[in-house]
């Protein structure tokens, strides 16, 4: 039978107690407002290039990869377009570089599917794999050192990973470890070669480097890896996007080293996790010092591993996140997620979670500075967390769980109105202080208490 715990809780490092507001700072409300007033979506210019045009035909035969790079180039030389995508199903072997003042506008009923063929996906370019910086295969859609990127319309994005790409993980170890070794000795980038014999899978969507980035209303399915990733980029707006994404490592979006991103009205359905805000790995995250910062979160629908998480690479620091009414259309391993360990270092402070919403749940919150069990040297300071009103119904594992350093303790950790049905583990917190409980209940609501006498 499960274990149902309810908790309404105050310990000597628990207090039921307000969260504390100073003078002169800022209200939540005001921090979203200041950060929403420097998100900004691009502009446009109005001339229209139809990609059918460049030779690109929806007749899931031709290879339409000569059209987009044609269409690219044209748009270039004029300053800028709206390269449409009609109605059809287009196959395309390589990748889509971007050019800025670009908006892909792919219409309702169009298809983009991209080839298996690594080769397809050659010659090699700058970009980054698990946190740390290579050269590797190219992303399926990449926008390097660009400005103004619009794409949009209601139609499909297949990255045609499964059975492709996402086979790749099987063989990846030798990379995946190569690149953590560069990473900690210092290898120049240009001695980072990835490419063919490594098999590190291709992210779907990259934009490195880029700046003024509008996403909107298409549908993203079948990614060889992490869906749509923000690489040192910023002025980022993310809205009406649905993923249907099952391949291993198939995250939603991955902001790194990034900053003033507003991801709003998504419906997720990944095998990973919706949303992975990251700032680098260990050595290299640390020297880059980019924070990823400044994060809006709101009104989405989560479904697959992880609702909402921060870290594990994370080596630069995370500030300034704020995820608000949201909720679940479906089951997710974990709800809040916020994961380092002593290889890492950096911080992660100031996130604001409110008025968000899971179902059934392996852990409803979750905070550790021992991910994997490995690491040493450089603790992650974790502090300044506010959490109001987040509810669950059903948490297999835990309810609440805090994991602190024991030289680097989770400081200020702030929750109100915290409500979970039930739990096996109701609260568990170590290497803590200041946590601040107000209306807790993990479990049944008591009622008043009993005053019949024993016998």
């Amino acid at each position: 039978m499960r274990k149902i715990i309810y908790a309404c809780i105050a310990l000597s490092f628990i207090a039921c107690v307000s969260v504390p507001q100073q003078n002169n700072e800022k209200t939540r409300e005001e921090k979203i407002e200041d950060i929403l007033s420097n998100i900004v979506p691009p502009v446009i210019p109005q001339s229209q290039l139809l990609v059918t045009s460049f030779g690109a035909k929806g007749d899931s035969v031709t290879d339409c990869k000569p059209a987009f790079d044609l269409a690219m180039l044209e748009a270039e030389k004029s300053g800028g377009a709206r390269i449409v995508v009609p109605a059809g199903v287009y196959i395309v072997n390589g990748p889509i570089h971007f050019v800025s003042n670009v908006c892909l506008d792919i219409e309702k009923d169009a298809k983009l599917i991209f080839s298996q063929n690594p080769e397809h996906y050659l010659p090699l370019v700058p970009t980054s794999w698990e946190g740390t910086f290579v050269n590797n295969y190219s992303p399926l859609i990449y926008a390097y050192k660009q400005r103004n990127i619009i794409i949009t319309g209601e139609g499909t994005i297949n990255g045609n990973g499964a059975g492709g790409f996402s086979e790749w993980r099987a063989v990846q170890k030798p990379g995946q470890m190569l690149t953590r070794e560069m990473n900690h000795n210092n290898v120049p980038l240009s001695e980072r070669n990835f490419g063919d014999g490594f098999f590190l899978r291709p992210q779907l969507m990259q934009f490195y480097e880029c700046e003024n980035i509008l996403l909107e209303n298409f549908s993203l399915i079948n990614s060889p890896f992490w869906c749509i990733h923000f690489l040192k980029s910023s002025n980022i707006t993310a809205r009406g996007i649905r993923f249907d994404s099952q391949n291993a490592n198939n995250d939603g979006f991955d902001p790194e080293y990034s900053k003033n991103i507003l991801i709003e009205n998504i419906h997720f359905n990944n095998s990973d996790d919706n949303v992975a805000i990251k700032a680098g790995r260990d050595n290299e995250g640390r020297t880059t010092a980019m924070p990823s910062e400044n994060i809006i979160i709101r009104n989405c629908y989560f479904k697959g591993l992880h609702g909402v998480v921060i870290g594990s690479e994370m080596s630069a620091g995370v500030r300034n996140v704020f995820v608000e009414n949201c909720t679940n259309t479906g089951y997710c391993k974990r709800g809040i997620y916020m994961k380092s360990n002593p290889d890492r270092g950096g911080y992660i402070q100031d996130i604001y979670i409110d008025n968000v919403e899971f179902s059934d749940v392996e852990d409803l919150f979750y905070i550790t500075s021992f991910y994997h069990n490995e690491g040493s040297g450089h603790a992650t300071k974790i502090n300044d967390i506010y959490v109001n009103k987040l509810r669950g119904k059903s948490a297999a594992n835990n309810g609440l769980v805090i994991q602190g350093f024991p030289t680097e303790k989770v400081k200020n950790i702030y929750f109100n109105d915290f409500k979970l049905d039930n739990a096996k583990n109701a609260i568990s917190i170590k290497n803590a202080e200041n946590i601040v409980m107000s209306d807790i209940e993990i479990g049944n609501t008591p009622g008043a208490p009993s005053f019949v006498h024993s016998k």
